[in-house]
């Protein structure tokens, strides 16, 4: 039985849903511990009722811990869920004496394989955690950190308790969404880990952590209907900034690192992960016309927003808008995705 935890709130509900099933394909026998940021996420995740999964209601989460609870006054809304990361697997630890590792999960992690293998190389240590790989043209941005919080295992032993409490000491005392004196929001404490702490394992394979920032370090294959990273069958991928741009148009997010995407990268990971997204939609919408069917949007939203304004901007700034999206379409830095199908 697998273990995991993650947290969203209704903007990224679809993102995490989209988790649940890739791990509902790749995971099972598993268990999934979600904490709903807003009222509409534990609402409509209550109301699904998925036996695999057990929601969190942020009143429950914040119950008794002032010390959490305080961080909010001089936060924004992504510094303080920034700030939460550690103490989530802690309240499963604390909650769920049946759980001996529990690993966090970021929403926009998507499964394509069975994740046996990064728990054979945690084996019985206490920590697991992933570099982000950067290439060389991107090493610059360790800055940020040298590991990604998107996968972190801990055990329930003294130094997976030992790190998850430091870890959450350090991020009730500063998180923030900026870099500051070595620091950057949950994600730059991870750095020092391997030598700070005993029992850390960083993860080798090369499937596992497939992301915008280091895809280009990799041959891409497929054999047999799988995906192949350097001949390793991709585990998960992080689909960091995959987002909707316009009503039809998409960002993948990968022009930002330098990406080029080539068929298999746009056919068989994003357009996997396009199509889930379109299917949550339509099951959200089937459980509630709140939910808009498209990609699982709140009804109401309006896809055209640019800059905060709506659809009734100044003419010119329309049409510059779509100029722009004619234009980043053309080069393949944006996609046209329509009913789940990258076009």
């Amino acid at each position: 039985m697998f273990y995991f935890c993650t947290y969203f709130d209704s903007n990224f509900l679809s993102r995490g849903l989209a988790l649940y099933r890739s791990l509902v394909r790749h995971a099972a026998p598993f268990h999934l511990w979600v904490l709903c940021f807003d009222d509409l996420a534990y609402e409509t995740v209550r109301r699904l009722a998925l036996s695999e999964v057990t929601p969190i209601s942020l009143g429950d989460f914040e119950d008794g811990d002032q010390e959490l609870v305080q961080t909010k006054k001089g936060r924004s809304r992504v510094e303080y869920y920034f700030t939460c990361t550690p103490s989530l697997p802690l309240y499963v630890l604390r909650h769920w004496p049946e759980v001996e590792v529990i690993t966090y999960l970021d929403a926009d992690l998507f499964f394509f394989a069975d994740p046996s293998p990064i728990y054979e190389e945690l084996g019985g240590n206490a920590i697991l955690i992933g570099e982000h790989r950067y290439p060389e043209h991107l090493r610059h941005l360790e800055s940020v950190g040298v590991y990604n919080v998107g996968l972190l295992s801990f055990s329930r032993d003294d130094n997976g308790l030992k790190c998850l409490n430091w870890w959450r000491r350090r991020c009730i005392e500063w998180c923030y969404d900026r870099e500051e004196d070595g620091r950057y929001a949950d994600q730059k404490y991870l750095d020092d880990w391997p030598e700070r702490f005993s029992g850390v394992v960083i993860l080798q394979h090369k499937g596992a952590g497939l992301a915008p920032w280091n895809v280009v370090n990799y041959n891409l294959g497929l054999e047999n209907g799988q995906i192949l990273v350097d001949a390793q069958p991709l585990v998960f991928f992080h689909f960091h900034g995959f987002k909707q741009v316009s009503r039809w148009v998409y960002d993948p997010n990968l022009a930002r690192y330098g990406v080029r995407s080539n068929d298999l990268l746009k056919r068989y990971i994003y357009k996997s992960y396009a199509r889930e997204l379109y299917e949550v939609g339509r099951w959200l919408h089937s459980v509630s016309d709140r939910w808009d069917i498209h990609e699982g949007s709140i009804r109401g939203d309006n896809p055209w927003k640019v800059g905060g304004n709506s659809i009734f901007q100044p003419l010119m700034k329309r049409i510059y808008h779509r100029l722009y999206l004619i234009k980043n379409v053309c080069q393949g830095k944006l996609w046209i995705v329509k009913g789940g199908n990258i076009l």
